[in-house]
């Protein structure tokens, strides 16, 4: 048993881990896929101060100097647990872990575009990050759908790759950073506004789309989609023990404790203002402080 489990390594859950770690507490985070999450498929960190490289390379710093002080990080995906008594349990197959204090960084996936033929492209032309398959477009047709610092983000990187880059936005205006629109505009990438995807299309492998542009339909060729409208919580193993808004987003103050006793909620699965790498390692640290003088018996 652990002091403290910290579901999550990316770096809302790294940056717990190494505070839990440097107080001497035992603590062990638990990630189901790459350690650093999503800011580990960032092409270039560039709002991170004092950082300026991929996010990949962060990730890896951010590990390193958590184990340097003792903390463990362990490959598993949590899918239940009992986080009401005093003891937490935590579920990942057949293999439970346990501890008295549980921070929960799991972040956020991927939103959906809710599509009929969505599973069936996955790996087959459609894609939810381009960082990770913008390789298998070289000098291809893509397209991307969003209007947010992602998805202008995502169309950039592809726009060093790919013959041809579409951004596709349902709406008029894009929601990304007016640095990241100006960057947007002076590029090859060929904004379209008001258009919604209707359906996908192709048969083993896609091969366009169909667009809603204001009420008229139109076909676009295209290799690949690139789709970054958003994300969801990946809060579901903790619902409904803890409470959440609407979307999912697990409720907790900027002290980061919930309901439950040495259970506290940090980084982009928290429901707050500004998901970026920054506010995810504050949120780490307090979690961490809480954490102590929860364990301190502190008040």
């Amino acid at each position: 048993m652990q002091d403290v489990l910290i579901i999550g390594a990316g770096p809302a859950g790294l940056s717990a881990a190494l505070y839990c770690a440097r107080a001497g507490l035992s603590v062990t985070a638990l990630e189901k896929a790459l350690v650093g999450g999503q800011m580990a498929l960032a092409e270039k960190i560039e709002n991170y101060p004092a950082a300026m490289e991929d996010g990949y390379s962060l990730s890896q710093a951010m590990q390193r100097q958590a184990e340097q002080f003792g903390a463990k990080i362990l490959q598993a995906e949590i899918v239940s647990g009992d986080l009401s008594g005093e003891i937490k349990r935590l579920r990942s197959g057949s293999q439970t872990f346990e501890a008295p204090c549980v921070i929960l960084a799991t972040g956020a996936a991927p939103a959906k575009l809710g599509l009929a033929q969505e599973e069936r492209f996955l790996g087959r032309g459609l894609s939810y990050c381009a960082t990770c398959d913008g390789r298998f477009f070289r000098g291809k047709r893509v397209a991307v759908v969003g209007g947010g610092n992602s998805a202008v983000s995502e169309a950039l990187h592809l726009a060093h790759q790919c013959e041809t880059v579409y951004l596709l936005h349902r709406r008029a205006t894009l929601r990304a950073e007016a640095a990241l629109q100006e960057k947007l505009f002076s590029s090859s990438v060929v904004f379209r506004p008001n258009c919604a995807v209707r359906e996908l299309l192709g048969q083993q492998q896609l091969t366009g789309v169909v667009l809603d542009e204001n009420g008229r339909r139109e076909t676009l060729d295209v290799d690949g989609l690139f789709v970054a409208i958003g994300r969801q919580p990946e809060s579901a193993p903790f619902l409904p023990a803890l409470a959440a808004d609407a979307k999912g987003y697990l409720l907790a103050a900027e002290d980061t404790r919930t309901a439950l006793p040495g259970v506290y909620v940090a980084g982009d699965v928290r429901k707050k203002p500004l998901r970026q790498i920054v506010t995810a390692v504050s949120d780490g640290a307090v979690a961490a402080q809480q954490a102590l003088a929860f364990l301190r018996g502190k008040p």
